[in-house]
């Protein structure tokens, strides 16, 4: 791998001799300066201490010709805070690459694959540059279109060591050892109304002689004085299966999945030798006014790895859908559950009615437990939107929920359930067809965790150039009484209120954009795409340019 990069610029540099093609590439920049603020525990470290500023950076190339596909990205780190939040990590790379080729019924791709099976609960290779997420599977992979009913697609390769890219590593895309091989057959059939979309996948992975030392040695440590009857054998091989079909028929959609694994050694609390299972499944109906979604899955020791010495993001080879609603309100999305893979069972009903054009009413349900029904989460959403006054729009809701933060979370074991009540309201006043004003107003009142919160946010756009936006969050009210549970716990309590206030520009011109924002981030849990983590404070000062040519 240390010479793809090389290798593709002279195949691409040839090409391009031989004739003409189509070129594009898109660019991503964060820069970030970090300013000390302890109040709120941005302090401590080498990033508000010594280094204050810090970037990264992923610039994409891409050549088309003759049914050939070449892409090329270049990962580019300098004190980034992004792989370890509250440290900072430089290097520079090739992130990615690929050379695909297409025929009438071929496709085929070598370098770094991004895929998935199914819903991506078996495998999924993708990529989410807020998160440092880059799982991408650096092998070759076949799709082939058997019929113009049936679908084959094979695949085989090393998942990408998104670790080593900042590690001094640079010039070639590092990857784990264990060896990952895919199959996955898809249909598309319809029988007058009904059409249905069957799927099955396999997937194999096998250790590398390192990885499998490593498990046994952590085997035989954990079980060398207790429980020596629980001492077993690791495996190098794992075998996961799936079957998906997606059914619909008029208004009326029902997908449902089962994925399977084989026995194999998986990090729970401690090192344990156990098969996984997860059941998912999604049923869907609309027609004019009105919108029901049901949603449920059960997962036991679904636990998927290129090894078991993985954990958290690093080698983590599949996506479990969340079945919460990730909301974008910004003290609601501060307790998202994230999927959890060794033990949750999760049902979700979301109902929208449309009574007429000018108002609907959203109304959700959810209830998450662990197999031996600990409870997890559980939300009460409502929420009603309203155009019918000329010029303004308006949105008006309130949610209940209760989050279990020391699972989620850990650390939090005093008063390990935080129950919120959270109203809010939005309203947007349209000037004209391009100025617009919106208005936030949101507040969380809890005893738990920072206690209570006021959230307000005033933006104003002008289409299609800029976007100005000034926002803060206030703790109203703070845990500091001798009488509340978390008094002694410093994962709950704050003893002194803090604004947390942001403001922020952007402005766009054709596929450019730039952004400027001074902000005050609260630690707590951040989502994108599906994924969640938990995330340190931040003071500072955040630019962001992207662009595609």
């Amino acid at each position: 791998m240390k010479n793809s990069a090389f290798l593709f610029l002279l195949v691409l540099a040839t090409t391009k001799l031989a004739a003409q093609g189509t070129f594009s590439g898109d660019l991503m920049m964060n820069i970030n300066s970090f300013q000390r603020d302890s109040n709120i525990k941005a302090s401590g470290n080498q990033l508000y201490d010594n280094y204050l500023s810090g970037s990264e950076g992923w610039l994409g190339l891409r050549y088309n010709i003759k049914g050939f596909t070449f892409s090329l990205r270049a990962d580019a780190f300098n004190n980034s805070n992004l792989k370890v939040p509250g440290a900072g990590s430089t290097d520079f790379g090739i992130g990615a690459w690929s050379i695909s080729k297409e025929t009438k019924d071929l496709s085929v791709t070598v370098g770094t694959i991004y895929d998935q099976v199914g819903s991506g609960i078996l495998f999924r290779s993708y990529e989410d540059r807020g998160l440092l997420i880059d799982n991408g599977l650096v092998g070759i992979g076949l799709k082939y279109k058997l019929t113009s009913k049936i679908t084959l697609k094979g695949f085989t390769g090393q998942q990408r060591n998104n670790s080593a890219i900042l590690t001094n590593q640079a010039l070639h895309t590092p990857a784990y050892g264990p060896v990952i091989k895919g199959l996955n057959a898809e249909g598309d059939f319809s029988a007058g109304k009904v059409h249905i979309i069957p799927g099955v996948g396999f997937l194999n992975r096998t250790l590398d002689n390192g990885s499998y030392d490593a498990v046994k040695a952590t085997v035989i440590s954990q079980y060398s004085t207790k429980d020596t009857n629980q001492r077993f054998t690791p495996v190098y091989n794992m075998y996961a299966g799936c079957f998906y079909n997606t059914l619909t028929y008029k208004n009326f959609s029902w997908y449902i999945e089962g994925d399977y694994k084989s026995k194999e050694a998986i990090l729970e609390d401690s090192i344990v030798n156990k098969p996984g299972n997860v059941e998912y499944t999604s049923i869907n109906y609309g027609r004019k006014g009105i919108a029901l979604s049901l949603i449920g899955k059960r997962t036991q020791d679904f636990v998927m790895y290129t090894s078991p010495n993985q954990y958290g993001l690093n080698g983590r080879l599949n996506w479990q859908p969340i079945v919460s609603v990730l909301r974008p309100e910004r003290l609601i999305s501060r307790y998202t559950p994230q999927s959890k893979d060794i033990s949750e069972q999760a049902y979700s009903a979301n109902l929208i009615l449309t009574p007429n054009d000018l108002s609907n009413f959203t109304f959700t349900y959810t209830h998450i437990n662990t197999l031996d029904n600990a409870d997890l989460y559980r939300e009460v959403y409502a929420e009603g939107y309203y155009q019918g006054i000329k010029n303004f729009i308006i949105q008006v809701g309130a949610q209940y929920l209760e989050y279990n933060i020391n699972l989620y979370q850990g650390g939090h074991t005093t008063a390990p359930i935080v129950y919120a009540v959270t109203p809010f309201t939005e309203l947007t006043y349209r000037m004209n067809e391009k100025q617009s004003l919106r208005a936030e107003l949101q507040y969380m009142s809890t005893k738990q965790d920072y206690g209570s919160w006021g959230f307000v946010l005033l933006e104003y756009d002008m289409a299609p150039r800029w976007s100005i936006a000034v926002s803060d969050m206030y703790n109203l009210t703070i845990n500091k009484n001798d009488d509340n549970p978390n008094f002694n716990d410093p994962g709950f309590l704050t003893k002194k209120a803090n604004n947390y206030y942001n403001f922020y520009v952007a402005y766009s011109k054709g596929p450019n954009r730039f952004s400027l924002a001074y902000v005050k981030q609260v630690d707590g849990i951040n989502c994108s795409g599906g994924v969640c983590r938990y995330e340190p404070a931040f003071s500072g000062i955040k630019a962001t340019i992207t662009s595609s040519f």
